[in-house]
Formats: C-alpha cells, sequence, structure tokens
C-alpha cells in the first residue's frame, strides 16, 4: 500500500521529523513527492497507487472531486483532531476508513485545563493581575473569594475525549467533588471514573469551577449564556479550553465587568477577540492565544499515534481511532 501525506509544508515539517519518516517509509512506499498541498499539482498517474492518505491541520475538504482522483483510496489517517472539516459524505459511501488522533490531541487539552482549575482554585491569575496594579500593598489578597483547592466542586460540561480526562485529574485533589452534565453520558461512565452526573442547571449552583468540554453543534451554541452564568455562586471561575462560541461572550463581559465571576479563556468568541474587548482588561480574567491543543513537541505524539493506526491498517490489526458517520453528530 501507498502513502501520500497530503498537508502544507509547514504542518508535514511539525510532524514528521527525521525519525518518524523514517517510520513511515519503513511501513509503506511513499508516492513521489512524498507530501502535497493540493492535490490539483499532481497527475492522475501519480495519484492512481494512492491508498492511505495522511492528513493535518489544514488540509482541504476530501470532495467528490478529490475521491474521484484517488481511485485505490483505502483510508484517510488524519493526523490531527476533528475531521468534521475534512471527511464529506462521499467519503463513507465509499468505505473509506477514517481515524483521527483526536484522543491523544486531548491529553495537553487536559492537562492544561487542570493546570487551569488549580490556579482558579487559588485565584492565582487574577491576584498576578491585581499584583501589577497594587505592587506594594497586598489588601487585595482577599477580594476574590476563597484561595483554597481543598474541597473544591468542579463541574464539567461535555463527558467528551477532553472531559473524561479532565476529570482524571481533577480526581487527585484532596476531598474534590467532580460534578459532571453531558444528556448523552452513560451515568455509569461517569461514576466509574469518580463523578456525578447530573442537569446542567442543577449543577451551576453548587460549583466552584465551570470547564466546558462539550463539542460545538447548533445546539450547543451559547450553551453557557446570561441564565447559566448568572446561576454560578459569586466568585466562580470559568474556564474554556473548548471552543469559544459555547460561551456567550457578552454574557462574560458583564458578569466580568461586575468583578462577580472569573475566566480563564484559552479560546473565545470570536478568535481573536476585537482589540477593544473589556475582557483583555479586567484582573480576573485570564486570556491566552488558543494554546492547549498540540503544539511545538506534543505535535510529535499526534504523529505517532497515526502512524500507529498506519500499522495497524496494513497488519489487519483492529483499529483504535476509527472515526464512524454516525460519531460525527456528536464530536467537536
Amino acid at each position: 500500500m501507498t502513502a501520500l501525506a497530503l498537508m502544507n509544508a509547514q504542518t508535514f515539517a511539525d510532524q514528521f521529523d527525521d525519525r518518524r519518516l523514517d517510520r513511515l517509509r519503513s511501513l509503506t512506499p511513499t508516492t513521489e513527492p512524498m507530501r502535497a498541498d493540493d492535490l490539483g499539482l499532481l497527475s492522475d498517474g501519480e495519484l492512481a497507487g494512492v491508498d492511505i492518505l495522511l492528513t493535518g491541520w489544514g488540509s482541504p475538504h476530501l470532495d467528490r472531486s478529490i475521491l474521484d482522483r484517488l481511485p485505490r483510496l483505502a483510508a484517510v489517517v488524519h493526523c490531527g483532531g476533528s475531521v468534521k472539516s475534512l471527511v464529506s459524505p462521499w467519503v463513507w459511501q465509499r468505505g473509506i476508513v477514517v481515524t483521527s488522533a483526536a484522543e491523544v490531541n486531548a491529553i495537553p487539552v487536559a492537562e492544561f485545563t487542570f493546570a487551569a482549575v488549580v490556579l482558579a482554585g487559588k485565584k492565582a491569575p487574577f491576584l498576578a493581575a491585581d499584583a501589577r496594579r497594587h505592587r506594594d500593598n497586598w489588601g487585595y489578597r482577599h477580594r476574590r473569594g476563597p484561595m483554597s483547592n481543598l474541597g473544591l466542586t468542579v463541574g464539567i460540561v461535555g463527558f467528551s475525549k477532553v472531559g473524561r480526562r479532565v476529570v482524571d485529574r481533577v480526581r487527585q485533589l484532596e476531598d474534590v467533588t467532580c460534578l459532571v452534565a453531558d444528556p448523552f453520558a452513560d451515568p455509569k461512565a461517569v461514576r466509574t471514573r469518580g463523578a456525578q452526573l447530573v442537569s446542567l442547571h442543577s449543577m451551576l449552583p453548587e460549583i466552584d469551577v465551570l470547564s466546558i468540554h462539550a463539542p460545538l453543534l447548533p445546539s450547543t451554541h451559547h450553551l453557557i449564556g446570561v441564565q447559566e452564568l448568572g446561576l454560578l455562586p459569586d466568585h466562580a471561575t470559568v474556564i474554556n479550553t473548548a471552543r469559544g462560541a459555547l460561551l456567550d461572550t457578552a454574557a462574560l463581559e458583564a458578569e466580568c465587568r461586575s468583578g462577580r465571576l472569573h475566566a480563564i479563556l484559552d479560546v473565545t468568541d470570536p478568535e481573536p477577540l476585537p482589540a477593544d474587548s473589556v475582557l483583555y482588561d479586567l484582573p480576573n480574567v485570564m486570556i491566552t492565544p488558543h494554546i492547549s491543543g498540540s503544539l511545538d513537541t506534543e505535535i510529535r505524539r499526534i504523529t505517532d499515534a497515526a502512524l500507529d493506526e498506519v500499522e495497524r491498517i496494513l497488519t489487519g490489526r483492529p483499529l483504535r481511532t476509527e472515526v464512524l458517520e454516525d460519531d460525527l453528530g456528536l464530536s467537536a
């Protein structure tokens, strides 16, 4: 079987260092050229023998016109997270296998989120911002509410790949209560991980930290809005490392401007926020430029997972990260 990487030069360089290129070559012959930004630059003869496409962030949508030029294509191995923008109905109709490294990409997001939960418990990002303003006077120290991770109650919205990993990490804290809101989650699976499945609106008044991990769907747009934010206790912290539009930005601005709530935002709506957004200047808001997902050396972990799937395809073993068409309705 022959493989072709359908991704731009920078993505390819980020994903495939010499060691991983050697592994790819050892697993399967590659086309010449080995990589392409756009299949329009390759002849039908060059594409006729391609069995496996390796895709990544920025790869083109696999529509009918592209698939028509890949008559032997049997598998799309995505070296990234979501495949929603990548696959078309024609992929499924032709019986092409699709895999994704979303499970691996969830690792750094969960790590970042757990760090954010711990820092939120101590109000550290917000007190750090206060320190820049007050400098030699620590009288501001107790204005942010409780500063403790002992007995913390954390609410997880979305028992997703990331959400499940966050639950696992949060359970490391002493005397922590972890509540999960997800209408599609299996209560037994939630209990097995040491959390409790509850409704969103019953959860919100009980928590110190709200962490969002739901997929962005028409039904979840502004899932956390005016009413939901209003249910949170004073001094609670909202963490969003999922999708910006899950959270109503205007509603959050109002709550944070009043000083009632805190926020740690790695994603925003829009992204980035306009330069005049009040959220940039509020000391009770921490904004990072969408860094929680795989970056730099973390990207190579995604490549390793993708190459593992290539090896399973070639040896006829069961896949670990296969994406089914029915999965897309509830995925990011």
